[in-house]
């Protein structure tokens, strides 16, 4: 799994990319057919905002989050892509 990451506004550091790449792996844990993840982290005045784009066999699944912390935001995400994951594997399994 590739893991692209970009800020907005947001500078990337060593500790911030660690913990993304920590909480995809949970990810990928759950459905192993994940190619390619592209993460956009941005700060808009007092809100941070974690979105990501997870290509997929089968498909593609987009979330977005915004929090006060930046870490929330990016464990929101994964919270919201982790159901969609699961959702899109039963969803396979099924056919």
């Amino acid at each position: 799994m590739q893991i692209n990451l970009t800020g907005h506004h947001v500078e990337i550091t060593p500790p911030l990319r660690d913990y993304v790449d920590e909480k995809f792996a949970k990810l990928e844990r759950h459905f192993d057919n994940i190619t390619n993840v592209h993460v956009i982290l941005k700060v808009e005045k007092l809100v941070q905002k974690a979105e990501a784009t997870v290509h997929l066999s089968g498909g593609e699944i987009y979330a977005d989050s915004a929090e006060e912390d930046m870490y929330a935001a990016i464990d929101a995400l994964i919270n919201k892509l982790d159901r969609q994951v699961i959702k899109h594997k039963e969803k396979i399994n099924r056919h």
